[in-house]
């Protein structure tokens, strides 16, 4: 995971306004090449990884590597049994195109409830052009998590912002990342 998303958390730690904010949980951390990527570009932040139990050496190696483990730290939990912990942003990156529709709204609410007033959801994938005619890669990774999945499905900007503001979220807003991904972020 941390190959596949280093673009995306490189472009992330750069493009997102950090400076508003001084907390962060990559929910689904994996390796951490997200809160390590974030955590060097921005030296006020401390962040957080929200993983399975069995994930936890691997991230507090890599962010060890790093040098970060004073400020990045691991949680061990389960995104549908366990709150999800609580920050000023929250980030699911190859997180919701996994489940079917009913767990992606349910994600998206368990992070509303999580975050503070003014607090950011970062959800980032291949998310699929809203006219879906360009992004050919995130078509066919959709075609790829129906395989490969109960009821997982890539979706488009506008299907994410609507279940964010169906979850309480007062605006939102969609930018490209790197390659074929893009991010959605909504605001508490």
């Amino acid at each position: 995971m941390t190959g596949i998303s280093m673009g995306s958390a490189i472009a992330i730690a750069k493009k997102f306004p950090w400076r508003d904010y001084k907390t962060f949980a990559d929910i689904g951390a994996a390796q951490g090449g997200l809160p390590v990527q974030v955590g060097l570009a921005h030296s006020h932040l401390r962040g957080l990884g929200f993983d399975l139990p069995g994930v936890q050496p691997h991230f507090e190696a890599f962010v060890r590597q790093h040098g970060l483990s004073e400020r990045i730290a691991f949680k061990a939990g389960d995104f549908f049994a366990d709150p999800l912990p609580q920050a000023d942003v929250l980030v699911m990156g190859h997180v919701l195109h996994d489940w079917d529709l009913d767990q992606k709204r349910a994600l998206i609410g368990k992070a509303f409830t999580a975050l503070p007033s003014g607090g950011a959801l970062i959800v980032y994938e291949t998310i699929i052009d809203d006219d879906r005619r360009q992004n050919a890669f995130g078509l066919l990774m959709s075609l790829n998590m129906l395989i490969e999945t109960p009821g997982g499905a890539d979706y488009t900007a506008a299907e994410c912002a609507g279940w964010m503001c169906q979850a309480g979220f007062k605006s939102t807003r969609a930018e490209h990342l790197a390659g074929p991904e893009s991010m959605v972020v909504g605001i508490k």
